[in-house]
């Protein structure tokens, strides 16, 4: 595949995932409404994701997908596996309980600094070149998301939506800006630690990675919200089925074309790229939680998808290291 359709491929790839991740805002507090916990939700989303792919594996190994044997994997691939897992783990628990703790706009803006991180981090460890056209599209990027977060803030607190339902606790918002912060510095870390395990096939490396997720959420979640939380979706059919598609089509298949994304067109494009995930969600959130749409937020939208195609033009430069290959996975 040459340079410039395997960049559009990534490009698309990553676009799907970020709009998968999008629907997220309106899952959840579904999700919530019904009493279910966000450290409860986060074990079951990654638990129906890590089975979804595991089954999608396990029926495809016939047809040529690869498994690497754990015992094939050096200590590096392991120890970079491990690593994912333990950020993946503490990335869901911090953005659900920022949620909760402050404002909606303000956690995304916390939380959507990661790109920055990722960039900053690669330029300083050598991986990707931060040239003029990738800083553009950055900061382009950046400043479309604040407008699309922002633009909707105030009405959705007028009217009662999704920024008033999470109405800050006692010290919620520094505290809620922390954590988000720190599910922004976890994401930064899972998409520059990828390089660690790129001799795992895509596939296998996301379905342990959310296994691990669903085993530590799952632990945290009974020792902080008891074992009822964990429990409630047996009781409850609606739950179950609702959570039966979070943990397909907002965990399993976006998480898969996620890492899928990062290791076709490198983790500073695909930061920029996933900056679309709010303008999805600001869409849904208009269509099923009938949140108003405001200018501001179309400009900011237009504005992601001028830096998405920006980012999409820019020529591949011959010194750069920032694509991970693709062993042997789909």
């Amino acid at each position: 595949m040459s340079p410039d359709r395997s960049r559009l491929t990534g490009t698309l790839i990553v676009v799907v995932a970020a709009s998968l991740f999008a629907t997220l805002g309106v899952f959840s507090r579904v999700a919530y409404e019904a009493g279910l916990s966000p450290f409860s939700f986060v074990a079951w989303r990654a638990t129906i994701g890590a089975i979804g792919i595991w089954s999608v594996a396990a029926v495809m190994h016939g047809r040529g997908w690869p498994i690497m044997p754990f015992g094939a994997m050096d200590f590096r691939t392991r120890s970079s596996l491990l690593v994912a897992i333990v950020v993946g783990t503490a990335l869901n628990i911090s953005i659900f309980l920022a949620f909760q703790t402050t404002t909606l706009a303000l956690a995304l803006l916390g939380f959507y600094t990661y790109p920055a991180m990722v960039a900053a981090a690669s330029v300083v460890l050598g991986r990707e070149r931060l040239d003029a056209p990738r800083v553009v599209a950055l900061l382009l990027s950046i400043a479309g998301m604040a407008a699309v977060v922002l633009g909707g803030s105030g009405a959705a607190a007028s009217e009662g939506g999704l920024a008033a339902d999470v109405a800050p606790v006692a010290g919620g918002f520094g505290i809620g800006i922390l954590l988000a912060l720190v599910a922004a510095l976890c994401q930064a870390i899972f998409v520059l630690a990828s390089r660690g395990y790129a001799a795992v096939p895509t596939h296998q490396a996301m379905a342990m990675i959310l296994a691990g997720t669903a085993v530590l959420a799952t632990l945290v979640s009974v020792v902080v919200a008891g074992p009822g939380s964990v429990l409630l979706p047996f009781g409850s059919p609606d739950l179950l089925e609702l959570l039966l598609v979070v943990g397909l089509l907002a965990a399993a298949l976006p998480s898969f074309l996620f890492l899928t994304g990062i290791r076709r067109i490198g983790g500073v494009r695909t930061g920029i790229l996933m900056l679309f995930e709010p303008v999805v969600g600001v869409a849904l959130a208009a269509a099923f939680l009938a949140e108003t749409v405001t200018p501001l937020q179309v400009a900011g939208g237009v504005t992601i998808l001028l830096a998405a195609a920006l980012v999409q033009r820019e020529g591949t430069r011959p010194d750069e290291a920032a694509l991970v290959p693709l062993p042997g996975g789909p």
